[in-house]
């Protein structure tokens, strides 16, 4: 494995596959998602902004604009909670599925999603079998925080369907 992180394509494959440019991480550049730790610095945004609405609060705002005050520490704590840093990245959740779903995988996609109040980050690894049509597939639920497989579920390919 290359040292570059992201989600990569085999120039090889991309050829073969008649992969469009726009789709083609050889072409566009490796993309990676985002951290989710960058939350908590909105959080701290919010937060001097309760402050400096406060501060204006004691200098003749209305009172009223305390309304604003609290919206605003609320969201900035919300931020800061929320704010994980992501252990297991794009690659590591494709890998991980890769070995528990019991079959060799092809084509694979990966999307973080948010589960809870406090936004904990999960991947949802889509994967089918590496056989051309792909007979199998497989969803694969993984905590970003620990790597932890929370879930899988695998079917057969109703015949048709990827025609």
């Amino acid at each position: 494995m290359t040292d570059r992180r992201g989600i990569e394509i085999d120039p090889d494959v991309a050829q073969a596959a008649a992969l469009p440019e726009d789709l083609n991480a050889n072409v566009v550049g490796v993309y990676t998602v985002p951290n989710t730790d960058r939350r908590k610095w909105a959080g701290l945004v919010y937060l001097a902004a309760a402050a400096g609405v406060a501060l204006a609060i004691t200098q003749g705002l209305p009172t009223g604009m305390w309304l604003i005050v609290g919206l605003f520490v609320a969201i900035g704590v919300h931020h800061i909670a929320s704010g994980w840093d992501l252990k297991v990245r794009e690659t590591e959740a494709l890998d991980l599925a890769n070995k528990v779903v019991g079959f060799g995988v092809g084509h694979a996609s990966a999307q973080l999603t948010f589960q809870g109040f406090r936004a904990r980050p999960i991947w949802n690894v889509l994967v089918f079998s590496a056989d051309e049509p792909p007979t199998r597939r497989a969803l694969v639920r993984i905590n970003a925080l620990s790597g932890e497989v929370i879930e899988q579920y695998a079917e057969p390919v109703p015949e048709g369907e990827l025609s």
